[in-house]
């Protein structure tokens, strides 16, 4: 099932399987990319209850082994509609059968999209319905349209002073190398040549926000306040460019494999809840 949003200046569409965004449009122009699956056959899932890959896809917790696949499940379930008007939809998502298999855990996550007149705030939250501490990760995996050459496109940091270190994935987990990503002025040029080895992932950066630009010419904004990793993606040649506010990250290849001990995990206390959101502003 598609839900629309729309006001008199964009409009938006999200599916419940996955809760995830579709478009993104102002006047005819769509800023989330269209599947073509040459390339990637999604608009922007959501990665829960992990960011990344696990090394060999398996975790143990209380000295259980489980298997989660590569950015979790979440994106693969229909979700429910618990409030929705013209410009606002809440979609919720439990634990079943088959998740308790794999996250032994009762949880209920919650997407909130409200549509504005500038952009979409996307916002996050997760009950922990159980008697112990909830690890968990959650990311945004939104993709935008690139219209023109890749090469002629940047993305300008809000803090001018930012330099940018990626920490390198090798077959998916991070190897605890980092190379310099080269900048000016809190600038990054884009070029396929920085994707050829997978995501660039930084951070604890000091900017809050980037923007998209085409020849310098600002197209839309992501407002990452408070996440503290941020991944940037695309496939050589793919017409999108992905922009991946996270809490948490893949495993590095030296884990020991327990989830209360992987780097980057976040917790939640017995019977309370975890919130955090990012926003998209068209230009």
């Amino acid at each position: 099932m598609i839900v629309t949003l729309k006001n008199n200046t964009l409009s938006a569409t999200i599916t419940t399987l996955g809760a995830e965004l579709v478009t993104l449009k102002k006047e005819e122009t769509n800023y989330i990319w269209t599947i073509d699956e040459n390339y990637w056959n999604k608009t922007s899932p959501i990665l829960f209850p992990i960011v990344g890959k696990l090394k060999n896809d398996t975790y143990t917790f209380q000295n259980e082994e489980f298997t989660l696949p590569r950015h979790g499940f979440a994106r693969n379930y229909n979700f429910e509609i618990n409030h929705q008007t013209e410009n606002e939809v809440v979609f919720s998502l439990k634990e079943n059968n088959d998740t308790l298999k794999i996250y032994p855990f009762s949880f209920e996550l919650q997407i909130h999209y409200t549509l504005s007149t500038s952009g979409l705030k996307i916002s996050y939250s997760i009950q922990n319905n159980n008697d112990e501490i909830m690890p968990f990760s959650i990311g945004a995996h939104p993709a935008f349209a690139i219209h023109g050459d890749f090469n002629n496109h940047s993305l300008i940091f809000s803090n001018e002073t930012e330099t940018f270190e990626s920490h390198l994935l090798e077959n998916e987990l991070f190897s605890g190398e980092t190379i310099p990503i080269p900048s000016k002025n809190g600038i990054i040029a884009l070029n396929y040549s920085l994707f050829e080895k997978d995501a660039l992932v930084f951070r604890n950066l000091k900017s809050e926000e980037l923007t998209i630009a085409y020849k310098d010419n600002p197209i839309l904004k992501v407002n990452f306040r408070g996440f503290p990793d941020l991944g940037i993606w695309t496939k050589v040649n793919a017409p999108f460019l992905c922009i991946e506010p996270w809490y948490g990250h893949a495993d590095e290849s030296s884990t020991n494999g327990k989830l209360e001990d992987k780097k980057g995990i976040q917790r939640i206390n017995p019977k309370e809840h975890f919130k955090c959101h990012f926003s998209i502003d068209i230009l």
